[in-house]
């Protein structure tokens, strides 16, 4: 890891300062929020919409040039049956996490809440005739589970998103409408969602990209940003733009990466000091792919969380439901794993924050009060070296059962003794600092 990224990422483990970015003095209630979205640390994303029925991921309507008249007739035949708001939130529940992100509508343009703004929503162009967002609200307030709102930016349907970004140009559109009518649209519907669901963590806006090619194009985020503040001044904005957060914006979003790192080509940007979130498939796509079994592991999804934690950042999982409406049985398998594995080490991450021992190979270090936990995730060795010079360390033991850890600690750090090379998925050594 280069020397600025550890850098970054160690000033990053503070807690974020209250301090204004340009034009946006965030209120008392939006820092407090800040302060718990960062405690959460764990939250689980729901790609779902028409794209469901087609099972071929959620682009299939601009990667196959999908005329929008007859995309749209997918609305006709949409009953999601065995859509279960209870089962949904009780399975997510189960793996520790303590936030959803729900696609309210996504870049093909169809509202999965009810809104009085367009008729392509899921209670007036269904069968199913019922209000998905709404029954997931009152879900969450039920079950303790904070709601947080995708929205997409781009919209591959709509005639007044114009002038057309790069995506969605083969969807059969001909004749445009004007953005001033797309940009007050968007905000009707945001001051639905924020009005008629109760109160919301976070509004997850996704599409900048889309115009990425146009320096000319604007956005006009200051006034939409400004609506949201005013309608829940504790609700977070994010942006899924790829680039440095914009004034306005609340959290910091990275796609498929984790913060300073890039494989994806999607997370280059500088890691600022806002509250950090890291988005991820438990499989290959976001919206339902049949052809997509490759769920990762119960490990790689316990090291994927532990290191966003220990690089100070939330881990957001995604899981793309069925066109039934159900949670694919391999989903809810991944989340009782790591639901089990958060029953025993969920202290180490709940709270937490980067700890003072940078990112390693052999894992990360998450840190509450006095207490350092050292997250031993790939060690092919019985002792491992810590460079902590500015803090005493008075104990050491294994977190699971208390073991205490033998160590030496000079001017140069400390050293653990384990007492076997781990094996464990998370190998935890707790130590008090002083």
């Amino acid at each position: 890891m280069k020397k600025s990224i550890m850098s970054l990422l160690m000033a990053a483990s503070l807690a974020f300062p209250a301090i204004a970015q340009p034009g946006y003095t965030p209120t008392k209630e939006n820092l407090e929020a800040r302060k718990e979205f960062q405690d959460n640390k764990f939250g689980i994303f729901l790609h779902f919409g028409l794209y469901s029925m087609l099972a071929d991921g959620e682009w299939i309507m601009t990667n196959k040039d999908l005329n929008y008249k007859e995309y749209a007739k997918l609305a006709g035949g949409f009953y999601p049956s065995n859509f279960n708001a209870a089962e949904w939130i009780s399975a997510i529940k189960a793996s520790g996490a303590k936030y959803i992100c729900i696609t309210t509508r996504h870049h093909d343009g169809f509202s999965l809440f009810n809104s009085k703004y367009t008729d392509y929503n899921i209670v007036k162009a269904t069968p199913f005739k019922r209000d998905i967002i709404k029954e997931l609200a009152e879900e969450c307030r039920k079950q303790g589970i904070n709601l947080h709102f995708y929205y997409s930016l781009l919209d591959w349907y709509r005639d007044d998103y114009y002038p057309l970004g790069r995506t969605g140009r083969g969807t059969g559109r001909t004749t445009h409408g004007e953005w001033k009518t797309y940009y007050q649209f968007m905000n009707n519907q945001l001051t639905e969602l924020l009005t008629n669901y109760g109160k919301i963590g976070a509004i997850w806006f996704d599409g900048w990209w889309d115009h990425d090619q146009d320096p000319d194009f604007d956005w006009q985020f200051p006034g939409m940003y400004e609506n949201i503040h005013k309608l829940q001044p504790a609700c977070l904005i994010g942006n899924n733009h790829h680039i440095t957060p914009f004034a306005g914006e609340d959290i910091q979003i990275f796609e498929r990466d984790l913060p300073g790192e890039n494989t994806a080509g999607l997370s280059g940007q500088d890691i600022s000091h806002l509250p950090l979130e890291t988005c991820n498939t438990m499989n290959g796509m976001w919206g339902y792919k049949i052809t997509d079994q490759d769920y990762k592991s119960p490990k790689t999804l316990i090291h994927y969380l532990v290191r966003a934690a220990g690089m100070n950042a939330n881990l957001l999982m995604n899981i793309g439901p069925q066109p039934d409406g159900a949670l694919p049985a391999v989903s809810v398998e991944r989340l009782k794993e790591m639901g089990d594995w958060m029953k025993v080490y969920s202290e180490t991450i709940y709270g937490t924050r980067g700890g003072l021992v940078a990112p390693r190979d052999w894992g990360v270090t998450t840190q509450k009060d006095n207490k350092l936990y050292v997250h031993i995730l790939e060690l092919q060795d019985k002792g491992l070296f810590l460079p902590i010079t500015d803090k005493k360390v008075q104990k050491a033991v294994l977190f699971k059962d208390k073991t205490p850890v033998r160590f030496t600690q000079d001017k140069q750090g400390v050293l653990l003794k384990l007492a076997e090379v781990p094996t464990d998925i998370d190998y935890v050594v707790e130590l008090e600092l002083k």
